[in-house]
């Protein structure tokens, strides 16, 4: 068993290592294709001001007056070496920018991909019990909703609901304005976090609860469960013996395979609530030219992706027995 275990981690770090060159190739192909001036990105509204001389020397210090394939190599080498460079926007290392942002954005999906969860799990187990019924076509008709409904729109929505007109969630930041960081309290992170949380994790409710519902539907109908509903065994009963385990590994590995999902809502979240956070650093790289900050960003996601499904693959091979058996007969 570990020794499988061991050879499937050595299989998916080689995967991890192709996949993270691919990506670095493309990404740097794309970026330095683009149509945004990173000089005019990194001058901002002095542009003006710049003459050619002050654009080469800029060019120089950062090296984008050289050829693209140089540029990649010297980054590609200096990545091998543990060094992600300096951010353009920020000033500073992008490892601390990474780091401080990531912090922020991880305790934001967390609760988003609990919430949702949760909350899909109990939905579409409830809707399979209840099939057919007005409870099932409400859960149905709300996940064909939520399923069709852009994350930015959600997230406009419960402003305008929760912060403008009823007062109870601050409207958007991470922290309140004008107060010393010694200031803040863990409550306060909390509140600004609540809303942008509530809006990523709605919308990932559809696609486990939907796919939860047809799961548990397909085991009701299995000659096992007709057999157990023949010697009496109803409700929930009926679903902790039979369903529970059936569904739950399905929906594991389904919510951690919703990684990138995940990761692509609270891009949009954070900037609807200007949470600071690694997803609008992101849109900040992007549109301000900063390569460095975001060629670390997209190689940061990839792992974080990859990560979510090894995972999922994991726990389904440590909780289901024929996994295990399958790989011994194979």
């Amino acid at each position: 068993m570990i020794g499988r275990l061991l050879k499937a981690a050595a299989w998916r770090a080689v995967r991890l290592i192709l996949l993270l060159v691919a990506v670095s190739v493309v990404s740097f192909a794309l970026v330095s294709h683009s149509p945004v001036d990173p000089i005019q990105a990194y001058v901002g509204a002095d542009v003006m001001r710049v003459g050619p001389e002050q654009r080469a020397q800029i060019a120089e210090y950062w090296g984008l007056d050289r050829p693209p394939a140089e540029r990649f190599l010297q980054w590609a080498g200096a990545l091998l070496r543990g060094d992600l460079g300096a951010s353009m926007i920020y000033r500073m290392p992008v490892a601390e920018v990474i780091g401080e942002r990531f912090a922020n954005s991880l305790a934001l999906m967390s609760a988003a991909w609990l919430l949702s969860g949760l909350i899909g799990f109990a939905a579409g187990s409830l809707a399979a019990m209840k099939e057919g019924t007005w409870i099932d076509r409400l859960i149905r008709w709300y996940c064909y909703v939520l399923a069709s409904t852009p994350t930015f729109w959600m997230g406009l929505l419960l402003v305008i609901v929760f912060a403008v007109w009823l007062g109870w969630f601050p409207v958007a930041l991470g922290v309140p304005a004008g107060v010393m960081a010694g200031q803040v309290s863990w409550w306060d992170h909390v509140r600004h976090m609540i809303l942008p949380a509530l809006t990523l994790g709605i919308v990932g409710i559809s696609g486990i609860a939907l796919h939860t519902r047809q799961k548990l539907l397909d085991v009701l109908s299995s000659e096992y469960v007709l057999f157990a509903r023949a010697r009496g065994e109803r409700g929930w009963t009926l679903f902790r013996r039979h369903g529970l385990r059936n569904v739950a590994l399905p929906a594991i590995t389904l919510q951690f395979a919703s990684f990138s999902e995940l990761f692509g809502g609270a891009v949009l979240a954070e900037q609807v609530f200007s949470y600071p956070g690694l997803g609008q650093a992101t849109v900040e790289a992007g549109l301000r030219g900063d390569i460095p900050l975001l060629l670390a960003i997209v190689l940061f996601s990839a792992i974080f992706v990859f990560i979510g499904n090894a995972i999922g693959d994991l726990l389904y091979r440590l909780i289901d027995p024929r996994t295990r058996e399958g790989g011994r007969s194979a």
